[in-house]
């Protein structure tokens, strides 16, 4: 049973039960944005950016920089994909919808149902609880907060008085827009010193690498020209064993152009001759991709604790990971130079800094925005592709048929 899709029937079902009996509650936007509005948080909100707003000034002065730096790097980030994307073979999109059920990025692992849930709710409330602190800090008034749902993508929101924010200093405008995505970067640091410390530690006691599992290769280098079908899962080497993954990288990382290499698999040895990587040609490339550890649970633990406790343990480690990723991945995005995002509008107000002119500013911002949603549209190409491939299938085999 897929476990996975029943948790998913059960929680959509309560939340269309929620929404009939609420109905009147809800603002509806285009027929699949839909709000339900609150006082829920704000208090709080009060409270918090009352405590020493000098404090929170200062915070919202690294944010800005904050927000700023991480603008120039995701941006830096997505051109660089976007043409390694164009004119590298076998390189990967620099854009992944973080959807249950879809390998996210080769190499880490399918988001479950609930992971997905929990992480982007905690994602969506820190980000909009901050926003709606710094809004408070800087005496914006909060007109209503509450929660969301973009079709089935579950959302918070946080709404300030837009006028009050307008007339604000620059400093208060730009603090206001980070906060969020500011709020999720430190999150996500926040998730990698538990994962680092304390989730990973735990998990290595209770589980062993038992091999690297390929998912695919690149054609035309010589794992595909040796003939190998995927999946296979790599054992060993050169004869060193490789189940775990740190032994794996360590190995082929000694490897340099033109060396050989025996890799022994669940599908026989295979002896492949190292090619240049495209992406650093002083390094070794055999065309595998799409890698994933193959795990099981260390013999003495399941002797001691059997299959449950392990199981909770695992579960837990991929919250924590993927907490990790959805914060980070979420809070970086947002501060794309993008529209109506808050990186977006944090470069409106740049702009118009900038420019004396603010049909100028709008322009500089409009044209950065469009060329950013090319770069987006290109990377997510593969993955319209795939559901296209996907969609097709049954309808060609009914009319084979």
């Amino acid at each position: 049973m897929n476990y996975d899709l029943l948790f998913a029937v059960i929680f959509y079902l309560g939340i269309l039960i929620f929404f009939f009996k609420k109905r009147e509650r809800f603002q509806v936007q285009a027929k699949i944005f839909a709000l339900y509005r609150t006082q829920l948080g704000i208090k709080l909100m009060d409270k918090i950016a009352g405590i020493s707003k000098r404090f929170w000034r200062f915070i919202g002065i690294v944010s800005i920089l904050t927000g700023f730096a991480g603008m120039a790097f995701i941006l830096y980030q997505l051109i660089k994909g976007t043409i390694e994307l164009i004119f590298v073979k076998g390189a990967l999109p620099a854009v992944a919808p973080v959807l249950p059920g879809i390998k996210v990025l080769p190499g880490l692992p399918v988001l479950s149902f609930w992971h997905w849930i929990i992480s982007i709710f905690i994602v969506a409330v820190v980000h909009e609880f901050c926003h709606g602190i710094f809004a408070r800090v800087y005496d914006t008034k909060i007109k209503s907060s509450g929660f969301a749902f973009l079709g089935p993508i579950l959302a918070a929101f946080v709404e300030p008085d837009e006028k009050q924010l307008s007339k604000k200093s620059k400093r208060a405008q730009l603090a206001v827009f980070s906060a969020g995505p500011f709020s999720n970067i430190v999150v996500g640091v926040l998730f990698i010193l538990v994962l680092n410390f304390i989730s990973s530690p735990v998990y290595n006691n209770f589980f062993e690498g038992d091999g690297v599992i390929v998912g695919k290769i690149v054609d035309d280098y010589p794992a595909a020209n040796a003939g190998i079908e995927v999946p296979f899962i790599i054992t060993s080497v050169n004869n060193e064993d490789t189940r775990e993954l740190k032994n794996f990288v360590e190995t082929l990382g000694k490897l340099k152009p033109g060396d050989t290499a025996k890799f022994g698999t669940d599908k026989g040895e295979y002896t492949l001759t190292a090619v240049k990587n495209p992406k650093n040609e002083s390094k070794a490339f055999f065309g595998i991709s799409d890698m994933d550890v193959k795990t099981r649970v260390s013999p003495s633990m399941e002797l001691r604790f059997g299959s449950f406790l392990p199981s909770v343990i695992a579960w837990l480690h991929l919250l924590v990971f993927w907490m990790v990723i959805v914060n980070l991945g979420v809070g970086l995005f947002n501060l794309l130079p993008l529209g109506p995002v808050d990186g977006g509008r944090m470069f409106l107000v740049f702009s118009s800094a900038m420019f004396k002119d603010q049909k100028k500013a709008k322009k500089f911002w409009a044209t950065t925005t469009y060329f950013c949603l090319l770069l987006i549209f290109i990377n997510i190409l593969p993955y319209i592709w795939k559901l296209l491939v996907f969609i097709s299938k049954p309808i060609l085999l009914l009319m084979g048929v």
